[in-house]
């Protein structure tokens, strides 16, 4: 039997623990076996917590003092690139989470670049949510025809102050505090990306971005036109400043075809028309669900020397969508 692989995980903020309990579901598969990361506290709670010996100060020293087959990023995204670049020239296959760059411009210089030194995949985990994976499959098998339109909604009070005078999702993740590019950029490239994946190719023909909280740099609410490859009208209709809603985030989607229903509310995916079903889902293991499925494909497709997924060409694609909600909305040149 093969040995299992060597991670070294570069990040150990929060995300980091999703990752860590993700690769300890695969032991025989795949172990990390170091972390770096700036903040030595931070690295010495994730390494005590997953039983992990090896903390280092930086990617730079990890690399040089450990035999590693991978590399795990879970880094700002800012860091994303360089550290990229860094596993690369040791040709070590890379896990990098998503955004593989802060723009599309940096995103494709850094893709072309690493192309022929390693293989790269982005952490875009939405997708494998379980109840996407169901929709999806539903799709393939035609159970509602032809897609003529859909909806996906996300509507949350997360950076609105709660009772105690705190912003939940500004708790949760306070770097989204100086975000210029907030909503689209940081939450709703995961729903971007997970329509593609369900829907085929899209384009963005219209975008509005705006913003409520003061606390905020970036934009935290966006409504956002797009068209698939048949014609399909898709709309995505978000806000992290939703009176009236809960500060949790629940995903909403309707997709209509000429034979039938897709709906996806919270917990609960049906289809209407010719061919029914209903599945419910437990939404915190789907979350910590997604971590695992994105890291077994890894791995996986590793072994068996197989396509990625989310590889870069494909998440090129959803980075342009990201970038066209901008440049249509004008927000940046509002700023």
């Amino acid at each position: 039997m093969n040995q299992p692989l060597r991670i070294g995980l570069i990040g150990a903020g929060m995300v980091s623990r999703h990752h860590l309990i993700a690769w300890a579901t695969i032991p025989n598969q795949a172990r990390v076996v170091a972390i770096a990361d700036p903040a030595a506290e931070n690295a010495a709670r994730r390494a005590t917590e997953f039983e992990i010996s090896q903390t280092y100060a930086s990617a730079e020293t990890m690399l040089a003092a450990t035999e590693l087959d991978a590399i795990d990023i879970a880094a700002p995204r800012e860091l994303h690139a360089p550290l990229v670049r860094l596993a690369a020239a040791k040709q070590l296959p890379v896990l990098c989470q998503k955004p593989l760059a802060p723009n599309l411009q940096e995103a494709v210089e850094l893709a072309a670049e690493v192309e022929a030194l390693t293989r790269l995949m982005v952490h875009e985990n939405w997708r494998f949510r379980g109840y996407y994976r169901d929709a999806a499959a539903w799709l393939r098998e035609g159970r509602i025809g032809n897609v003529k339109q859909a909806q996906l909604t996300l509507l949350t009070s997360g950076v609105l102050p709660g009772p105690d005078g705190l912003c939940p999702a500004l708790e949760r993740q306070p770097f989204m505090r100086r975000e210029r590019r907030m909503l689209v950029a940081e939450v709703l490239i995961h729903h971007l990306d997970t329509l593609r994946m369900l829907l085929g190719p899209l384009s963005v023909t219209a975008a509005q971005l705006s913003q409520s909280s003061e606390q905020l740099v970036g934009e935290d609410g966006a409504a956002i036109q797009l068209r698939s490859e048949y014609g399909a009208a898709v709309s995505v209709f978000a806000s992290f400043a939703a009176h009236g809603h809960p500060a949790v985030q629940v995903d909403r989607l309707e997709i209509l075809g000429d034979k039938g229903a897709i709906k996806l509310d919270g917990p609960s995916l049906t289809c209407s028309g010719a061919s029914p079903g209903e599945c419910i889902y437990d939404l915190a293991t789907e979350y910590q669900g997604s971590y695992n499925r994105t890291i077994a494909h890894f791995v996986q497709s590793l072994r068996d020397n197989a396509p990625f997924e989310t590889a870069p060409q494909d998440n090129l694609e959803t980075l342009r969508l990201v970038e066209d909600c901008y440049r249509l909305s004008g927000w940046e040149a509002l700023r």
